[in-house]
């Protein structure tokens, strides 16, 4: 441990340069590559390629996916795709679920051609999704009407609890989605449908930190969690080392790093999938000539002692 932490800040303190005579890491120019102008490439995480392990022929069985008491990390090799009830002409793999004990479902589905997602079977299950490759139709009864949207790659949707919707592909077209599923604890109402696209998200301020913020969802109480975009360029890392009451589910779809998770230090890359449990410590740095981004589920807006029975007066 204390040679691998060695190694990892003498790589931080490098790839910021060390004075004159002292040649940095290559990294991409900070003048023309930005996290905010940089080319986001979401189908990278569902690439053929993606699903192959290191390729020891000795070596059997290896992966990279990790199972522990409070955490997970699951490496796109490990997926498990099966049918599922709620979609027809597709496939899904379920990375998280209530199994390990978090409070929500984090899966992906793989629809082919003329693919359809259908309502949770439960009553007061609300559903996020964001498309990682392809483009899907998506109608939903708000209420007030009936709307249709189309998403792209890198698009994404809320649809709150008890909202008819039907997601579709074409009949030429494939998709990927991202989903998040949980059922919606706020007593006394009701939020909104929303959707758009990541990269026209404003930033977000993140007092101490330096990496770049985005949140999908309306910063209110109505919304019992929120969808994090979080960007670092190489060499950049979280400066708060967390510790906190709220569960976390992460896919990276780009970049690689490093994620300090209990007393463990995960090397991690594009597609690699994480659950977080309350108070499992967890921190993160970008490695690489690429910036890093992660897309974090979070229960945000709720309160540790009355989680299951929230109510807004």
């Amino acid at each position: 441990l204390v040679l691998l932490l060695t190694v990892l800040l003498g790589f931080l303190r490098h790839s910021k340069g060390t004075g004159a005579g002292h040649q940095q890491c290559a990294s991409p120019d900070t003048d023309t590559v930005t996290k905010n102008n940089f080319d986001w490439k979401y189908d990278a995480v569902v690439a053929p390629g993606q699903y192959k392990s290191i390729e020891f022929d000795d070596l059997p069985g290896f992966t990279r996916s990790v199972s522990k008491r409070n955490y997970a990390l699951v490496t796109p090799e490990s997926h498990v795709w099966a049918r599922n009830p709620l979609w027809d002409n597709a496939m899904t793999a379920h990375i998280i679920s209530p199994a390990v004990g978090s409070n929500f479902a984090m899966y992906m589905a793989k629809m082919n051609a003329d693919g359809r997602g259908r309502n949770p079977l439960n009553d007061g299950i609300e559903r996020f999704i964001v498309v990682l490759n392809g483009t899907v139709s998506v109608t939903a009864d708000t209420g007030v009407d009936e709307k249709g949207v189309v998403l792209n790659g890198g698009d994404f949707m809320y649809l709150p609890c008890n909202i008819s919707h039907n997601i579709a592909t074409w009949q030429d077209k494939n998709a990927v989605l991202l989903v998040f599923e949980r059922k919606y604890k706020v007593k006394g109402v009701v939020p909104k449908f929303h959707h758009g696209s990541i990269d026209a998200m404003p930033t977000v301020p993140a007092a101490g930190e330096v990496f770049t913020l985005r949140k999908l969802l309306p910063d209110v109480y109505d919304y019992d969690f929120n969808i994090h975009v979080m960007d670092f360029m190489p060499g950049e890392h979280l400066n708060v080392r967390e510790v906190h009451y709220n569960q976390h589910g992460l896919l990276l779809v780009h970049g690689k790093g490093i994620y300090r998770l209990g007393d463990d230090w995960m090397p991690v890359k594009k597609g690699d999938a994480i659950w977080m449990a309350p108070y499992v410590p967890q921190w993160f740095a970008a490695l690489g000539n690429e910036p890093a981004r992660y897309i974090l589920y979070k229960d945000t807006t709720e309160d540790p002692l009355h989680s299951s029975e929230m109510s807004i007066v």
